[in-house]
């Protein structure tokens, strides 16, 4: 390894080293004052940093969302001081006094990176293998926009997606399932810089890590570039310019660091993983690299060294004349490609999705409103050329492959459809990738059981207020013969728990329609549609109903003058409610049936239309739902009945089951009369 030691080079100018350094003294002293923090990556990763981001990164400091610039993913998003780091020394409107406070209320540099675009952070990370993940979709975006809109050697979308990840991500299943698909892909614009440094929270890694990482990656399709010693910035370098002229594989460089290096007792160990060094040992690493300035002071020479601001504007200026020379060759493709990374929509989109749902208003069709999914992107997706998914080899089940998708392969991007395989975790974060980059609005499919597996990454994109779609089918003991381990009951409910998670579960075509438009004009955040495997009848609607289902919950059938009693379902336990209202009725029971599609909708809505829906006179309220109980009880209170399913499923025919558990007619009236009676 080569020297530790600050220095200036025969011109006066603070060498490669020095550059580093200011990464290490920022990122040891700002997680000293904030007595927490992970000081050791930063440390271990400054001289790899240093050469990308001064060399390599295409970024403009001026102007964080420029279109074509490359993206940069910290994976390993502990050692977010040197993010933070890279930011305020190269000028982002991150200021010294944000690394002062790292990790306090209020200021932004958080303990984990958190998405902000006006920092050119481009993902939140922290969730090991999720990092590395988005930036496969970042880079797959890149890729199938290129496809899409260069021209004439015009190349408007032409950057790079930069990884910083180590052990941990690697380690984490995900990265597995995201590394295969990218060498299948061929994105050879993703290039992944490894911190093989040996170490993670437990100690040296080979108790638990001995994989042979460069031969998987090799199998993956991946140029593997390995043994780079990290701190060797010419080193650094080469293995960069190697990674940029392999067009069609993605690289891996396997970089041989020292954790906290620079620290004299302390480097190399996983005590500088995650806590402060300690004054003293502060105070040794300022020794030993040669850093004699204070805390958090970084001198004018070597500010103005790491400034990126020049060469950040002169390169974004050169790609100003190719865009103008663009537009006026292609205006409409200028037009179309700024409308996409803006993430508007066409002029004309909400005429357009009335008149859609209007016609399969009109159609009354009786269907599995997984098959209804199918017919509202039939419907939708043409005018939405920016929508891409596929599903996790259940496109056949999911139904997301509508009339105008064109497959994605490794050697053809221009499409709008991805075969995602079995990857549901891969898959999900794939797609935040996607949407996190800009120009594309992704949906993907599995079965809602398998939601599971993605958890996470559908918690990610509800905490960076991503706009993503989620179809999960085969939502209930409605699933049938496959039994328990594929019959959700706990998953609708425990997505509703996920604070910014939109969750739909539509009762007909009618509904579902309405939630996909739901989920493509919301911009602030993802939105999970769940759907049903069985058919399901279409319910009548006049046109207040049927504008009303946009609300999230609404009268579907009423009594005349105030009900006694309410009934409220969703997706296949409206058509029973309505069944079960239609007895009661004939027994001279007043009845209100409620369809309540999405509950983070309805409760959205004002104080009065929410009165108007349930009505706090009608105490006497039953929910169904073929799903866990805990929800309902806010909506039917302490009067009310849930009918619904707190344990797991069994292995029968969907109407053996619904009868089984309860979830009929007869034991509907019966549960609503017990109600009434109380």
């Amino acid at each position: 390894m080569s020297s530790q030691t600050s220095r200036s080079t025969a011109d006066g100018q603070p060498d490669r080293r020095t550059l580093a350094n200011a990464i290490r003294a920022l990122s040891m002293d700002a997680v000293q004052a904030a007595n927490s923090g992970h000081p050791g990556m930063p440390m271990g990763m400054a001289d790899i940093a240093e050469v990308l981001w001064n060399d390599y990164l295409k970024h403009n400091p001026g102007n964080p969302e420029w279109a074509d610039r490359d993206r940069f993913v910290l994976s390993n998003g502990h050692g977010s001081m040197l993010l933070y780091s890279l930011l305020h020394l190269s000028g982002y409107p991150l200021s010294i006094d944000e690394l002062r406070n790292f990790r306090q209320f209020g200021y932004r540099t958080a303990g984990h990176p958190e998405r902000e675009a006006e920092l050119s952070i481009e993902t939140t990370t922290g969730p090991l293998g999720q990092g590395i993940t988005n930036a496969v979709g970042m880079a797959l975006a890149e890729k199938m926009l290129a496809a899409t809109f260069n021209r004439d050697g015009m190349d408007i979308v032409d950057h790079r997606t930069w990884v910083f990840l180590g052990d941990g991500c690697l380690m984490e299943g995900i990265s597995h399932e995201a590394c295969s698909l990218a060498g299948t892909l061929k994105l050879g614009k993703l290039i992944c810089l490894y911190d093989d440094n040996g170490i993670s929270i437990d100690g040296e890694t080979d108790g638990w890590f001995t994989d042979d990482t460069a031969s998987r990656f090799e199998s993956y399709g991946w140029q593997v570039i390995d043994n780079v010693d990290g701190h060797d910035s010419a080193a650094v370098a080469k293995a960069i310019e190697l990674a940029t002229a392999d067009a069609e594989r993605p690289t891996l460089v396997c970089c041989k660091t020292i954790i906290g290096f620079g620290s004299p007792h302390k480097q190399g160990t996983a005590s500088t993983h995650g806590a402060p060094l300690g004054d003293e040992e502060i105070a040794a690493v300022r020794k030993e690299i040669g850093w004699e300035y204070p805390p958090f002071e970084i001198p004018v020479e070597i500010a103005n060294a790491w400034s990126g601001a020049d060469k950040g504007a002169a390169a974004e200026a050169a790609w100003q004349k190719t865009w103008d020379a663009y537009s006026a060759a292609h205006p409409e493709l200028a037009a179309e490609f700024e409308r996409r990374t803006k993430g508007e929509l066409p002029e004309g989109w909400s005429d357009f999705a009335d008149k859609a749902v209007a016609t399969i208003n009109e159609a009354g069709a009786n269907m599995a409103t997984r098959k209804a999914s199918l017919v509202a992107l039939n419907a939708l997706a043409p005018a939405l050329p920016e929508m891409a998914g596929g599903s996790a080899d259940l496109t056949g089940s999911n139904l997301t492959k509508h009339d105008g998708s064109t497959v994605i392969s490794g050697d053809d991007a221009s499409g709008n459809y991805i075969y995602f395989g079995v990857r549901e975790f891969g898959m999900s974060a794939m797609c935040n990738g996607l949407g996190l980059h800009g120009g594309v609005l992704p949906y993907s499919g599995t079965f809602l059981t398998f939601s599971d597996y993605s958890r996470n990454a559908l918690r990610m994109a509800a905490l960076m207020k991503l706009q993503n779609v989620f179809v999960f089918t085969h939502d209930s003991i409605g699933l049938g013969e496959d039994g328990p381990t594929h019959q959700p009951v706990e998953h609708t409910e425990s997505l509703r728990l996920m604070p910014n998670m939109s969750v739909w579960r539509p009762c007909d075509a009618v509904e579902t329609a309405v939630a996909w438009r739901h989920a493509i004009e919301r911009r602030d955040g993802p939105t999970s549609l769940i759907l049903t495997r069985q058919g399901l009848p279409h319910q009548e609607r006049s046109a207040v109903q049927l504008a009303d289902v946009g609300r999230g919950g609404y009268v579907l059938k009423d009594s005349d003058g105030m009900p006694e009693l309410i009934l409220i379902a969703t997706g296949s336990e409206v058509a029973l409610a309505v069944a079960a209202a239609d007895e009661l009725a004939a027994g001279g029971v007043k009845v209100r049936v409620v369809s309540m599609p999405s509950t983070d909708q309805f409760d959205q809505q004002s104080d009065d239309y929410r009165e108007a829906v349930l009505p706090a006179a009608v105490t006497a309220r039953v929910a169904v739902e073929a799903g866990v109980t805990s929800g309902w009880w806010r909506y039917t209170g302490t009067r009310g009945q849930v009918i619904g399913l707190d344990r797991f499923g069994e292995s029968a025919p969907a109407e053996v089951l619904f009868e089984y558990f309860g979830f009929s007619v007869a034991n509907v009236s019966k549960i609503a009369r017990e109600t009434l009676a109380q």
